[in-house]
């Protein structure tokens, strides 16, 4: 310990180390835990005097993150070493080649994949991202340390100004937690979503908190008599297991609220029960996992949809598990989820179980997890890639859902839900996308834009004829399939460039043209293109014609003296001077105010919990905070994220959209109309009406006030006999 260290921060790091290494002693030899001694006497002596935000010694960061590779991921001695060092070279004077000379050359090089990752997502962070990602070709341990020091971040992120915690929990939610489930780490993923809720919809994620606290007692009560006959038959079975249970995660019970409207109360799967059992080595674990589930539905009957085997078909980062949602006691929904031991490892710590077990058993096949890890490599290789259009292309290849379809030999091959025939037939061969003009599924005609579902047997139907569409871009969703038809885009490009180049080198031969220095230039000019890419594309492609090339460069160029003249008055005339946005300020938005707009994605109205982002033009755009976008902008320009607060507003209204279903009746419309525009005083500005079997469906744009008006008016209509939902729409897009 350092002298510039008081006895009281003395006492508070010797006891997280001590239980660091208390955990690692379970799983490291005895000169790996003398490593990591050492390593802790290099980065305490390294961090001394320095503090977090927080208040506590920096080192306590350090101990945390190996702590959590240690405990969550269960990595080893290497990446132990590389999370106590991983600042040293971003926040001290020491090198890469110090570490390399102390502790080895690979935990330089995964000291080095981490430094380069430190800070935000804005355009150059973004490309310290696709930098650290390289290291996916040498050592994945990278990305699971800086899983492992996010997480810790996230958890001491009360300390951090309001502004940073927004663009840190913005960050965590469109990429890391993202990435922890692709890794397989549930566990953190599910801590880092929960706490990007916390900071991001504090208000939100309190009210949950506490319904579930309320009923802890209620649920502990509903498994143990869920639990007691089934434990009961397991133990006459002699099969050893545990029997757990779990509610599910405050952020996965807000955003089913969310997307489904309903109210916490209606959430049916909010409990799941969790068998872990050890297996019988003389029989497949596939039809022990089945045996068990077959003893449960003696006592629950099952909801048929609601029956997941991820034992036949695993999921990409290598989960498996057998899942059934069955009515348990007192009419309430309970999923079962069963696995073995091997099963439960990987479900929990993910990446590095998964290849701790893989190596166990020599397994000569490739996983998906593999497959993903080479389509990442494929990604980084793009060189024409930008930072930020990469950022899109990985968080593509970071798919949560996934479907499972066949080729017509009967090939195995995962894809993201929603994926298309077009991302189908990229996935097999980029000739096969290409020339796709359409598919068969299960025998019947389809567009290349279809939507595949799991278990689809998919033929792809092709011609010499056909070439990529422009439209395909919005036809597929993997990242593969988006890359492959910008590179065709890119070759037919380069083509049109060709041959509209010689094109005009033969006009110019023609027309007995020697070009000269403002040749071009009077070219561009006279068509209204700024290069002469664009000129040689155009007319490759047969959009310019050129056949009147004397009188076109007969025109004279403006002098440019005047040109300059006319622009910079023009400009100084048209742009008043502006004032640079503070990024540290909270906003205010008033009624009166102009420096700000709505934001015409997720349109905001007042009383909505919003972010403001700083343009490139210096102007404030308001989103709500949970709106797609604004994540991406959190993450990919977090720097620009400012806070903002809304005054009272009851002067200017705003165009938002609810809609309605329930059970029609005579005169129901004349009273939604009368409740909108009498009582509430609310302008309507269209209202769409259907009925079919004795339910109506409507929706209605109107101008609202403020959030606090539309809520009022939502549940006043909730009240009308017959009502079943009202529900606000994101977007008037939509």
């Amino acid at each position: 310990m350092t002298d510039l260290q008081s006895a009281a921060d003395k006492r508070i790091i010797q006891d997280k180390f001590d239980d660091l290494m208390r955990v690692c002693k379970k799983n490291i030899r005895k000169s790996g835990l003398e490593q990591i001694e050492k390593a802790f006497e290099f980065a305490n002596q390294a961090h001394a005097g320095v503090r977090r935000k927080s208040g506590e010694p920096y080192i306590i960061h350090p101990i945390a993150v190996a702590y959590i590779t240690v405990t969550e991921i269960g990595l080893g001695t290497k990446s132990v070493l590389a999370a106590l060092l991983h600042d040293i070279v971003e926040d001290t004077d020491y090198t890469l080649e110090d570490i390399s000379r102390m502790f080895g050359p690979k935990v330089a090089t995964i000291v080095d994949g981490l430094t380069k990752l430190s800070g935000s997502f804005d355009s150059s962070q973004a490309e310290n991202f696709k930098k650290m990602l390289l290291t996916l070709s040498d050592d994945v341990r990278v990305i699971l340390i800086k899983l492992a020091d996010r997480l810790h971040n996230m958890q001491t992120l009360d300390s951090m100004p309001r502004r940073k915690q927004l663009k840190i929990a913005g960050e965590t939610l469109y990429m890391y937690a993202p990435l922890a489930h692709r890794l397989g780490l549930y566990s953190i993923k599910t801590e880092l979503e929960d706490l990007a809720l916390k900071y991001e919809h504090p208000e939100a994620y309190e009210k949950i908190r506490l319904q579930l606290h309320d009923k802890e007692a209620h649920r502990s009560y509903l498994v143990e008599e869920f639990v007691a006959p089934i434990q009961e038959r397991l133990k006459k079975e002699k099969i050893q297991c545990s029997i757990t249970s779990r509610p599910k995660s405050i952020y996965s019970i807000w955003n089913k609220m969310q997307k489904k409207g309903v109210s916490f109360d209606e959430i049916y799967d909010i409990l799941a029960v969790r068998i872990v059992f050890e297996p019988n080595e003389e029989i497949s674990e596939k039809r022990q996992s089945f045996d068990i589930l077959s003893l449960i539905t003696d006592y629950y009957k099952p909801k048929p949809d609601r029956i997941r085997d991820w034992i036949t078909m695993p999921k990409a980062n290598g989960y498996e598990s057998l899942h059934v949602t069955v009515m348990g006691p007192r009419g309430k929904w309970v999923e079962v989820q069963i696995r073995t031991r091997r099963m439960d490892e990987i479900a929990e710590k993910g990446f590095a179980a998964h290849y701790k077990y893989k190596g166990a058993e020599k397994q000569s096949t490739d996983s998906e997890l593999d497959r993903w890890l080479e389509r990442i490599r494929e990604t980084l290789q793009n060189p024409e890639s930008n930072a930020l259009e990469f950022l899109d292309q990985f968080k593509l290849n970071l798919f949560a859902s996934e479907i499972v379809v066949f080729s017509p030999k009967g090939h195995m091959i995962t894809l993201p839900k929603g994926a298309t025939v077009l991302d189908f037939a990229f996935e097999i061969h980029t000739e096969l996308g290409n020339k796709c003009i359409g598919g068969k599924i299960n025998h019947k005609l389809v567009s290349p834009g279809h939507e595949i579902k799991t278990g689809d047997q998919i033929e792809i139907i092709t011609s010499d004829k056909q070439r990529p569409l422009q439209n395909w871009l919005n036809l597929v969703v993997t990242a593969k399939a988006k890359n492959k038809i910008k590179n065709a885009f890119k070759l037919q490009e380069r083509q049109h460039i060709d041959i509209g180049k010689q094109r005009l080198e033969a006009e110019y031969k023609k027309m007995k043209i020697i070009p000269h220095g403002n040749t071009l230039k009077k070219i561009l000019l006279h068509f209204n293109l700024s290069n002469k890419e664009q000129l040689y594309s155009q007319i490759g492609m047969g959009l310019i014609v050129i056949d009147d090339l004397p009188s076109i460069l007969k025109t004279k160029t403006e002098n440019r003296f005047v040109k300059y003249w006319r622009l910079t008055f023009n400009k100084k005339k048209q742009d008043e001077p502006q004032k640079e946005l503070d990024k540290k300020k909270t906003y205010i938005l008033e009624e009166e105010d102009t420096q700000y707009h709505l934001a015409p994605c997720c349109h905001p109205i007042p009383g909505d919990e919003v972010v403001g982002y700083i343009t490139p033009e210096n102007s404030l755009e308001i989103h709500k905070t949970k709106c797609p976008n604004a994540l991406k902008l959190m993450s990919s320009h977090g720097d620009q994220i400012v806070v903002a607060e809304w005054t009272t507003f009851k002067v200017m209204s705003h165009l938002t959209r609810i809609k309605m279903q329930g059970f029609d009746r005579l005169g129901v419309v004349n009273e939604l109309t009368t409740i909108i525009s009498k009582q509430h005083n609310i302008n309507m500005r269209s209202i769409t009406f259907d009925t079919h079997d004795g339910i109506f469906e409507g929706t209605m744009e109107l101008y609202i006030h403020n959030a606090s008006d539309l809520n009022n008016l939502i549940a006043k209509l909730m009240k009308l006999k017959g009502m079943e939902s009202v529900e606000r729409f994101d977007s008037v897009d939509e």
